[in-house]
């Protein structure tokens, strides 16, 4: 069997892919991609095939994230947008699906990709990373940008109101686009963009401790459980040197996203302030450090399986990828969410009672050191490494099996 793997997004949507395809691979079947520039170069090196879509999204991190509220583009960029992805989604992601059998699209971005497994005949799965990027009565949907002439919910809006409205905004920005190049294959329009891509059947790569879906019992999503790369890569020796050279230190790290201004000191001067030594990685925004002091350190991309476990603690940005990774290794979180499903998990790491939800957008130093003391309690860390004995590690193995079982 041959399966095409499909996102649109940062490390934290390729590397669960990049899981599930190691275990198809074990399995016998065959696995390719296709997903941003960025990761071509690692995953060739892996030895499966990939076909590159859209412009390298590192360089649209580079710079520091917007100070004020996000605001929608005005509607004519914001069409011009839409129909540039949807028209290279249906070009690129059909070139690359060709001669497979079924594409498994792991991105809400990946709005063409159900439209071209129809037109090629062949099997379709999406997956979501997160429960709220999926429709329930239980919870609210990703946030938004709200758009400028567009009267605000209120604060007591229904998560089905927030639902509505949600559906609204997808269905005014692709749908147009979406629709037309499906005419012109011969295909009917899709009146309601979310079950068109979600399908009655989404799957959940998430761990069901971690991030459970709401309502297990009404059959409506698939939860194999998260799909966990396994590395087995050790750290560089200036990681370990650090690492032997005193206290276990504070992790700083914002991944694949922008980060906000001044960030890179207000992690130092926080890990000061609490006696603590830190590592800050650099990420896609290019984190520095502000001193040439030796109880700091900045790395580059590293194997955080075997450095979390080592860390008194993880501050993060609330990526799926990092939180579960961090929960794995038993250690307390504080969470600085900024966009999308990173507030969901912000807030499951407070109900957990794993580590701290902070304020959304950029702390200070009063902040950070704030959450960061609430996440060094000792109640805090017990469960941070009693949860971790619970994450499940066969979730990309259950995952590649019910492939073969409904697609071959």
């Amino acid at each position: 069997m041959r399966i095409l793997l499909s996102t649109i997004g940062s490390r934290g949507d390729v590397q669960p892919l990049v899981a599930l395809a190691q275990h198809l691979r074990a399995r016998g079947d065959e696995a390719r991609f296709c997903v941003p520039p960025d990761f071509r170069e690692w995953i060739e090196g892996l030895g499966f095939p990939v076909t590159p879509i859209g412009p390298e999204l590192r360089k649209m991190t580079a710079a520091p994230a917007p100070s004020g509220p996000l605001v929608m583009p005005p509607p004519e960029v914001r069409r011009q947008l839409a129909e540039g992805t949807i028209r290279a989604q249906f070009t690129t992601v059909g070139a690359a699906a060709g001669g497979c059998d079924v594409i498994v699209a792991a991105s809400a971005l990946q709005v063409a990709a159900r439209s071209v497994a129809e037109h090629l005949g062949i099997g379709y799965v999406f997956a979501a990373y997160s429960p709220n990027v999926l429709p329930s009565p239980h919870h609210a949907p990703p946030p938004l940008p709200p758009e400028p002439a567009e009267k605000p919910l209120a604060a007591t809006a229904s998560h089905g109101e927030r639902w509505a409205r949600h559906h609204q905004h997808v269905n005014a920005l692709f749908g147009p686009a979406l629709n037309g190049h499906r005419a012109t294959l011969g295909l009917p329009p899709v009146d309601d963009l979310h079950s068109h891509m979600f399908t009655n059947q989404p799957w959940l790569a998430a761990d069901p401790t971690l991030g459970p879906w709401p309502d297990p019992a009404d059959g409506a999503v698939f939860q194999p459980g998260a799909w966990i790369l396994s590395v087995d890569r050790p750290l560089g020796p200036d990681v370990e040197a650090f690492l032997d050279a005193g206290a276990p230190p504070v992790y700083f790290g914002f991944g694949s996203i922008r980060a906000p201004h001044d960030l890179s000191q207000v992690m130092i001067q926080t890990a000061r302030a609490l006696g603590r030594r830190a590592i800050v990685s650099r990420g896609w925004a290019d984190l520095s450090l502000v001193d040439d002091q030796r109880d700091c350190l900045a790395i580059g991309d590293a194997n955080l399986q075997a450095l979390f476990p080592r860390v008194a603690a993880v501050v993060h940005h609330g990526g799926a990828g990092t939180t579960a990774a961090a929960a794995l290794a038993g250690v307390p979180q504080v969470v600085i969410p900024q966009i999308y499903d990173q507030h969901y998990w912000a807030g499951r790491v407070h109900e957990l009672g794993i580590g701290v939800a902070h304020a959304a957008g950029a702390p200070t130093v009063e902040s950070l050191t704030v959450a960061l003391e609430g996440a060094q309690r000792a109640e805090v860390a017990t469960r941070a490494r009693a949860l971790a004995t619970r994450i499940r590690l066969d979730g990309a193995e259950i995952a590649a099996r019910r492939l073969r079982d409904r697609h071959s």
